[in-house]
């Protein structure tokens, strides 16, 4: 099973069901993820947990492009916000997207 730590707003975002597309680089790490896993996500904060299984995996060049393939919501913005693939460049430099590209990691929730 993998493990993400996540900032509050995106864990709540999935745990409120809103959010189901988790943005990483697809890096070696993530590389060897697989439809029908599970990963646990561990709220920064508070430590709470959620068990979230992936039911696909989008890969992409860049964030620029993930973000063109899917509503705004689904990646954890709320309504009134601007989502922009820039935000992702605050976790994730250029450079290293260009190496190993992007994943859309599509899950639902367990529990």
């Amino acid at each position: 099973m993998a493990i993400m730590h996540l900032k509050e707003e995106p864990f709540n975002s999935i745990k409120n069901g809103t959010k189901t597309i988790e943005m990483r680089l697809f890096d070696e790490k993530r590389q060897q993820l697989k439809i029908g896993e599970n990963i646990k996500f561990i709220n920064d904060k508070t430590g709470e947990e959620l068990l979230t299984q992936i039911v696909n995996l989008h890969k992409f060049k860049s964030f620029e492009e993930l973000y063109k393939n899917f509503d705004k919501i689904k990646l954890g913005y709320k309504e009134w916000e601007v989502a922009k693939s820039s935000d992702m460049l605050k976790y994730y430099p250029q450079s290293e997207q260009q190496k190993y590209g992007v994943v859309g990691i599509e899950i639902k929730l367990i529990k």
